[in-house]
């Protein structure tokens, strides 16, 4: 039996074991490799892909939060910072509708609703339809200030529909704003561009947004009542108009631009015992609370000066310039310039004096606007020994003078003679309203770019008849 297991020389029987081995190892390791292919991880790698879209995304998104930061916290007007954070959100989550709704001081209503993203037309059909007041969804909003996400705006039990000629909207991301604490208002967005409901990487970002919101809001509030307080402040310094009649006068004054909101600027008039009109305008240097302080000395001290009947403008400007000099410890730079009104035969003589100052703007009764160009000056506070002379020029019955500060016509980086004509062709528009409205146009339609504080003061002549016409 023993030789029936040896083999023979001619025997392969051995070497088709081997090669059925081999073959088999083969398959096992085809087997392997095959089924390594068909292993079920098709969702694991789906969701690794998932994670990375989402980490791509979040990534993606944290760069235009940082941004987003930077654009509102840049802003200090509250009007603009409020439309900014709306802009801001929709671009964010990509929503074609947004809004910010302002809570009144109870918070129980909506005071302010500012809408972006409507088209002309959308904006055409609500015409005449009342802004949202905090009803419906809106309200649930206010009553319960968490996100709140909502894929069908018409299916929600609170939902109060749309008003006619609303644009269609289906889906809603809300989210509070707070400010200190207490919630100032919601931000609302409807739509994504996508089509896609807004999802809880949207409700994210918006809710991380509103709190850099809360904050812009917080600083706008802050520097609004900043430069409330110094308006206010340089109001108190600035005089009220007197009683000029038979003149008719007005005035106007706006601050700086920027949270200090105070500065030098002032003008000043009165009429005089011997029946002439004296109109000043001035400006200290600087837009500080020194600055303001320094107008009201130079202020007082000139009304002093020229009330001399005797004193011509330029007399009276040299005499401030000597004794700002010799009495005050650091004399301050003033521009300023000194005009007086008196009758002479059938028409009216204005004399002036300047200290560096812009000139003189005249409207005559036909219209035509023009300028008084003439040597100005050093200003105040430069050489007080130097003369001050004096500008005569008559000027017809029904003319009205406008003495102003640079601020209305100074643009950084531009010619001085680009405002001054600007501020002329302001001044023809509304050469035939009263000197207060002439006043109020000339500082809202400023050539200036509102960094300066800027004052006005428009005089108009009055007949003759029965008026030192002797």
């Amino acid at each position: 039996m023993a030789a029936d297991w040896q083999r023979s020389p001619d025997d392969d029987s051995d070497d088709d074991l081997d090669e059925s081995v081999a073959d088999s190892a083969d398959d096992r390791s085809e087997e392997s490799y095959t089924s390594l292919l068909d292993l079920p991880l098709s969702s694991d790698l789906n969701r690794i892909g998932e994670q990375l879209h989402a980490l791509a995304r979040a990534q993606s998104t944290l760069q235009e939060l940082l941004q987003a930061v930077v654009n509102i916290t840049g802003e200090l007007e509250l009007p603009t910072v409020l439309r900014r954070i709306v802009r801001t959100a929709m671009d964010l989550v990509g929503a074609r509708y947004g809004a910010m709704g302002v809570l009144d001081q109870e918070g129980r209503f909506l005071e302010e609703f500012i809408p972006l993203g409507l088209t002309a037309k959308e904006l055409a059909d609500l015409e005449g339809v009342e802004l949202p007041r905090g009803r419906g969804l809106l309200g649930h909003l206010i009553h319960h200030p968490e996100p709140l996400r909502v894929k069908d705006i018409s299916r929600h039990p609170e939902s109060a529909g749309f008003p006619p000629g609303h644009p269609p909207m289906r889906s809603l991301l809300g989210v509070a704003i707070s400010v200190r604490g207490q919630v100032y208002g919601n931000l609302y967005l409807s739509e994504r561009k996508d089509g896609k409901p807004f999802d809880r990487h949207d409700e994210g970002v918006i809710r991380a947004l509103a709190g850099t919101a809360g904050v812009a809001i917080e600083n706008a509030r802050l520097y609004q009542a900043v430069r409330n307080s110094g308006e206010q402040f340089q109001r108190l310094l600035l005089p009220r108009l007197p009683d000029l009649r038979p003149f008719a006068a007005g005035a106007a004054y706006r601050p700086a631009n920027s949270p200090a909101a105070v500065g030098g600027d002032w003008y000043d008039a009165m009429l005089l015992p011997d029946g002439a009109c004296v109109a000043v305008i001035g400006d200290a240097v600087g837009h500080d609370l020194r600055a303001a302080a320094d107008m009201a000395q130079i202020r007082n001290m000139l009304r002093a000066l020229y009330f001399d009947r005797n004193a011509s403008p330029g007399a009276s400007l040299a005499r401030l310039d000597r004794i700002m000099s010799a009495a005050l410890d650091e004399a301050p730079i003033a521009t300023a310039l000194v005009a007086r009104l008196e009758p002479a035969g059938h028409s009216w003589q204005l004399c002036w004096s300047s200290a560096g100052h812009p000139p003189p703007l005249v409207l005559l009764p036909d219209g035509r606007v023009r300028y008084l160009d003439t040597d100005p000056g050093p200003p105040l506070g430069v050489a007080p020994g130097l003369p001050r002379p004096d500008h005569r020029q008559a000027v017809p019955v029904d003319s009205t003078i406008v003495l102003f500060t640079d601020g209305l016509v100074e643009v950084p980086g531009q010619p001085l003679d680009r405002g001054l004509d600007a501020l002329a062709v302001t001044a023809a528009r509304f050469v035939g309203r009263s000197p207060e409205e002439l006043c109020q146009a000339l500082v809202s339609h400023r050539p200036g770019n509102g960094h300066d504080d800027k004052a006005v003061i428009a005089l108009r002549t009055p007949p003759l008849t029965g008026y030192a016409s002797s």
